[in-house]
């Protein structure tokens, strides 16, 4: 059974004070037990539902990529509950689960730089932003993978279409458009010649999108590995329309997924985490809109009619 190392230095505490050992053993087993991670005093910051109270609107923006009186719409629409448990036991609010999140994958940060916005240890916030990732993946993930959605039946594919041709399209029945991003990961371990991008010169995964002109991300395809030329992902993704509009959106309000050291194949879930990033980017869009909705003219839906909420 394993023994953390708070338990073994109570123990020599407690055999050093009861004079069975002598100063210097208790100062080589304090060395050898002591916990090598940096401690931070978290108990000192306020939680961030506390902060909130009192947090300005461009600092929930700057913070949270949202307005602050959308993050409790947010909640609701992705489905989010009061209170969850992480497996280590960790208890987190809903709120406080969902900004952890969003200020993750807002910039790339260490979880020790958002001890003072959460006033949780490192350990705390790393389960608690897997297991948001791990919850809006699970219930909203097949909004990017099955284009049998309410907000893609034939009337409102009709009205893209139309969109795209009054916007200076060639085509009449053209209704989105598709592009393939490479993201750069750290280079891994093991397999490094399957990850590995020849046309870039990287390391990578790679991700196939088709964007509709209301600038909601209506299907993505990945991960696949680095080495996956275009047209074989066209393929393999089953997609037969030919839908260019750049998946480099995401990345422009979620830079974490830009920072490809922290990008680690085998101890991150990259590939989910980017399709989470893809979900709260359709959010924002459905709230403030897009440059590619505002060119076409056609409004967004609802986040309650994007998530299907009604």
């Amino acid at each position: 059974m394993a023994v953390s190392n708070n338990s073994l230095f109570d123990a020599t505490t407690a055999l050093f004070v009861n004079d069975i050992i002598d100063e210097s053993e208790f100062v080589a087993l304090y060395d050898n037990t002591k916990t090598k991670s940096p401690e931070f005093q978290y108990w000192e910051y306020q939680k961030v539902e506390m902060q909130l109270q009192y947090m300005t609107n461009d600092e929930c923006r700057s913070d949270f990529r949202v307005d602050l009186a959308d993050l409790a719409v947010l909640a609701e629409a992705l489905r989010i509950p009061e209170k969850f448990v992480c497996p280590n036991r960790t208890v987190a609010t809903g709120m406080e689960g969902l900004c952890v999140a969003l200020r993750r994958f807002a910039y790339p940060c260490r979880f020790s730089d958002m001890i003072p916005r959460f006033g949780r240890s490192v350990s705390e916030l790393c389960v608690i932003a897997s297991e948001m990732t791990d919850h809006i993946y699970n219930t909203h993930g097949y909004l990017l993978t099955d284009l049998n959605q309410p907000g893609l039946h034939p009337d409102r594919l009709q009205e893209h279409a139309n969109a795209v041709h009054d916007a200076g399209g060639a085509l009449e029945n053209c209704w989105g458009f598709v592009d393939v991003t490479v993201r750069p990961i750290c280079r891994p371990g093991e397999n490094q010649r399957v990850m590995y991008n020849g046309h870039k010169r990287i390391h990578a995964i790679k991700f196939q999108s088709v964007v509709a002109p209301n600038g909601l991300i209506a299907n993505l395809y990945g991960p696949i590995e680095g080495k996956r030329h275009d047209a074989g992902m066209l393929r393999m993704s089953g997609l037969l329309d030919q839908l260019d509009q750049p998946t480099g959106d995401i990345i422009n309000y979620f830079k974490f997924m830009d920072f490809k050291k922290n990008l680690k194949i085998g101890l991150s879930a990259v590939g989910k985490m980017y399709s989470v990033c893809a979900l709260l980017r359709n959010a924002l869009t459905c709230f403030y809109g897009s440059t590619t909705s505002s060119y076409f003219g056609v409004d967004p839906p609802t986040l309650q009619e994007y998530y299907q909420l009604n």
